[in-house]
């Protein structure tokens, strides 16, 4: 019996495997295709290169700014205010949500206030930041900051109050104190939920930095869509573009990479 078990988990792994083998290279094929698609395109006059570009010129452009290490800066750039604003993000999101959840009063009468910031587009805010704070860094990133964090206070706080109320009355039973509840059954049985919440606001704060690019940045992938657009170098802003997309992939797999050592 062990046996016939042991040989269909086998097979139910290499279809799997299989099935993963499969999906993987359908992907890449995709890609190339699409890309292939692109540059034939170009090169048949399907489609004006000078205003889609193309991935020679893409690479070409690439290559250039790779040489003189000025894509390297500018990625580094986005990528640590990304970092920055992701890592405050997480502080901020926490602190409030256990904030609305110790005060019931309190998650009253901010809660109102909260969904009408999330709601806010925060591109609108952008330009007021600038006379705020001025031009520089910390614009971009209360700007990153200010797209994600509203929504990750009260996407915890709605998870938080929604913990098993069993568990709170057991450790009530036991004698423990609210604090005792906050840290042996809210945050352990809510990590789930806050690397969850994490891969939605990578992505959230990257949108914030690039829209803080956009208005207050010398440098930065933000910076080179813009000042691409503006002098009309195309293979800059769909190189910047393609980058960003790169870089946003690699981040959410870092995060569901975390997932997954968690669920270990």
């Amino acid at each position: 019996m062990k046996s016939q078990e042991t040989l269909a988990q086998q097979e139910f792994v290499r279809l799997q495997q299989r099935r993963y083998r499969t999906v993987l290279i359908c992907r890449i094929l995709l890609l190339f295709f699409l890309l292939a698609l692109w540059e034939i395109s170009a090169r048949l006059e399907l489609i004006d290169d000078f205003i889609f570009s193309s991935p020679t010129r893409i690479a070409l452009c690439f290559a250039e700014m790779l040489q003189d290490g000025s894509i390297i800066r500018h990625t580094a750039v986005t990528l640590a205010e990304t970092l920055i604003s992701f890592c405050l993000v997480i502080v901020l999101g926490l602190s409030g949500a256990v904030l609305l959840w110790s005060s019931k009063t309190i998650s009253e009468i901010l809660e109102p206030y909260l969904v009408m910031l999330n709601s806010l587009p925060k591109s609108a805010l952008a330009p007021i930041l600038i006379v705020w704070l001025g031009n520089n860094i910390k614009t971009i990133i209360v700007a990153a900051v200010s797209v994600a964090v509203f929504g990750s206070v009260l996407t915890l706080h709605n998870g938080f109050s929604s913990v098993d109320p069993d568990q709170i009355k057991l450790i009530r039973s036991l004698g423990g104190t609210r604090r005792d509840i906050l840290t042996k059954v809210l945050l352990p049985g809510s990590i789930p939920l806050i690397i969850s919440n994490m891969k939605v606001n990578i992505g959230l704060c990257l949108v914030g930095v690039i829209i803080g690019e956009f208005l207050a940045a010398n440098q930065g992938l933000g910076y080179l869509i813009i000042y691409g657009s503006q002098v009309f170098k195309m293979d800059m802003v769909v190189m910047s573009i393609v980058i960003l997309c790169v870089v946003s992939a690699v981040l959410y797999q870092g995060i569901a990479y975390l997932e997954k050592r968690t669920a270990l």
